[in-house]
């Protein structure tokens, strides 16, 4: 059932790129034909992959000669765009960031190379400094890295200290969902226009759901029992799913439903909002003074829990090269500069020690310049990482790994149409109740492929 499953969600991404092709951009329409002097990478538009392709021609590329033509696409889009060029081996792309999710699934399809030999030939590198959890989160099941980290993250709470002060509230380092959604409430309509918090609406297994879950788990709740049980319908699925959405109904961001990481970032750079619940990576682009007009100014809590002591969730962008590529020996020496100490400290240097790609290396939390920088954040982000625990993220025992997804292939699917559900509920087009009883129909007939 596993091997029919794989083959009908290649043939699903393959059907699906024909629709993404236009969206391809610069560098995405053909191979770089394995002449070792150029390169085809896709990424997701995330603020750090922004600033990667602004160093590159006057760095990395003067320095070997070697072009890179990035592709750059929105989070759901990069996701199907990967998963069709990888799935199907077109060898579209050379290198590709992927995340924690794929890499375990690939590894075992074959479909990528192994990275640790040339990790290991380049001293430099240092694979050591590496955080334990990303090297667990990128390796196979043969304990070879398969994905070279870009950047690590946990997620967070992040809020306006400003609004805070002039509210007299005192935001808990530790807080209950409960006090977010109280404090939410009191600060909603601080100032013109603001809303209380802002939480993704926008569809996705990675968008919407991965905050989603990590509620989910916190409340009690997960997607499946040890025993493939699907428990979408579940009390407590159900509970921490009306509690969501009853919070961005009546105190979110404006548009919700279209709201993934990169509007919420902007809402709350741009005052908007009182409060953020998301990715640490994020407290970069917002202490960045050249963007954001909150910098200076944010506030960082862990994230909030309800039954669970932590329930921030793990995730990496990672470099994976797929197994399709014939440019192999310039495309890992890209990622190895893109992973490296040297190009954190040229993001440092040439952009500001907030803006480092972080999350990611033991060594970059002792950079003096970094830590001046991050010292709002720098610490919480570490030890939300370092705390999360992807086998046990919840109250009950579970099938897989993974806090804010389930490590199978068919999770990508599934997440995605019930989070379209979850948002639908969200503009006001269906209830909790519909949305989980269809997405526990989903659940229950992926079960079966592992029961």
């Amino acid at each position: 059932m596993r091997t029919k499953r794989m083959i009908h969600v290649a043939a699903a991404a393959a059907a699906a790129g024909s629709l993404l092709v236009a969206c391809s951009g610069a560098g995405g329409s053909s191979s770089s034909g394995g002449d070792g002097k150029s390169i085809n990478v896709l990424m997701v538009g995330n603020p750090q992959m922004e600033d990667i392709q602004k160093l590159t021609k006057s760095t990395f590329t003067k320095d070997t000669g070697i072009k890179v033509n990035f592709t750059i696409l929105p989070e759901n889009e990069l996701r199907d765009k990967v998963t069709q060029d990888v799935a199907t081996q077109a060898g579209q792309y050379d290198v590709a960031t992927v995340g924690a999710y794929e890499i375990p699934i690939w590894q075992k399809n074959g479909w990528l190379h192994e990275l640790s030999s040339y990790a290991d030939k380049d001293t430099s590198f240092d694979k050591a400094d590496l955080l334990k959890p990303m090297v667990t989160s990128l390796s196979g099941s043969d304990g070879k890295l398969y994905a070279l980290p870009f950047y690590g993250e946990s997620s967070m709470l992040m809020y306006n200290k400003d609004v805070m002060q002039a509210k007299g509230i005192t935001v808990p380092e530790h807080p209950t969902w409960q006090q977010i959604a109280d404090i939410a409430a009191k600060v909603d309509g601080a100032e013109p226009g603001m809303k209380g918090i802002c939480l993704r609406g926008l569809a996705g297994w990675g968008e919407l759901g991965a905050s989603l879950t990590t509620v989910v788990n916190t409340f009690g709740g997960t997607w499946f029992t040890k025993d493939w049980k699907a428990q979408v319908n579940s009390a407590a699925f159900k509970k921490a799913t009306n509690f969501y959405v009853d919070l961005v109904k009546e105190h979110g961001e404006a548009g919700a439903p279209q709201a993934g990481f990169t509007e919420c970032l902007n809402a709350m750079s741009q005052k908007k909002v009182a409060m953020w619940y998301d990715a640490t990576s994020a407290a970069g682009s917002l202490e960045d003074p050249s963007s954001s007009k909150i910098s200076g100014h944010v506030g960082y809590a862990y994230a909030p829990t309800v039954e669970t002591k932590s329930s921030g969730w793990l995730w990496s962008w990672a470099w994976a090269m797929p197994k399709t590529t014939k440019n192999a020996d310039a495309a890992s020496q890209f990622m190895l500069w893109a992973s490296s100490k040297k190009y954190e400290k040229l993001v440092g240097e040439k952009l500001g020690w907030a803006r480092v790609p972080a999350g990611k290396r033991a060594s970059t939390y002792e950079i003096p310049e970094y830590q001046k920088a991050a010292a709002s954040f720098g610490d919480i982000t570490l030890k939300s990482i370092e705390g999360a625990d992807p086998a046990n993220p919840g109250v009950q025992p579970r099938p897989t790994v993974g806090v804010q997804y389930v490590a199978i292939p068919e999770f990508q699917d599934l997440g995605t149409k019930v989070t379209q559900e979850i948002s639908a509920v969200i503009a006001g087009k269906t209830s909790v109740g519909k949305a989980l009883d269809d997405g526990q129909k989903l659940a229950v007939d992926v079960a079966k492929n592992y029961q």
